[in-house]
């Protein structure tokens, strides 16, 4: 067995079609829970909506140790909020049941286009101490929630593989719960983007 498993390819070649979206300056950090090409709008599967009023979707993103995260930001589709009343993006910890590191302010009313892509400070900026997959979560309430760009990700089949998108809580307004708790598979995983 190689380092690299099962592939026998060279990885620069396989990863070569991922070269034009990373930037391109080597000392920009981010992190992204997936590739920023094959992205499509929730807006065009009613069968698997991004976001509901007042529920919180969460998606995992790889973090590593030193990572010092401060603004989330995700993407908006064909669908723009619909007179908003409370929204918000949390940072939430990598333990079995886990717990909200930090959010940012509420939105409370303020407009979120279409086809816009929305940054938020996080109130205070999060050291990542254990390298280790975390939870970025956002959540709405509105008449209409906004549409978001991503891709759609099978349920977990085989025992102990992660969820790559989930839904929890209820009637949530101007504060993000303290734990993902009782969460719902989902299968649409929004594009989430961490700096």
């Amino acid at each position: 067995m190689t380092t690299l498993g099962l592939f026998s390819g060279v990885v620069r070649d396989a990863l070569a079609c991922y070269a034009t979206t990373v930037p391109p300056n080597p000392t920009q950090f981010y992190r992204a829970n997936q590739p920023r090409i094959g992205l499509y709008d929730s807006a065009s599967d009613a069968g698997s909506p991004a976001l509901a009023s007042g529920v919180m979707t969460s998606v995992p993103v790889f973090l590593a140790a030193g990572d010092v995260i401060t603004n989330i930001s995700f993407t908006s589709g064909a669908t723009a909020a619909g007179t908003p009343t409370n929204y918000w993006f949390g940072l939430y910890s990598n333990a079995s049941t886990p717990v909200l590191l930090a959010q940012t302010a509420d939105q409370t009313s303020t407009a979120w286009g279409a086809f816009t892509t929305k940054t938020l400070a996080l109130a205070t900026a999060q050291t990542v101490t254990k390298t280790d997959v975390y939870w970025v979560a956002v959540a709405m309430a509105a008449t209409t929630v906004p549409t978001l760009l991503g891709s759609i990700g099978v349920p977990p089949i085989v025992t102990g593989e992660r969820r790559l998108s989930q839904s929890s809580g209820s009637a949530l307004t101007a504060t993000a719960p303290a734990t993902i708790a009782t969460p719902t598979v989902k299968n649409f995983a929004p594009y989430v983007v961490l700096t």
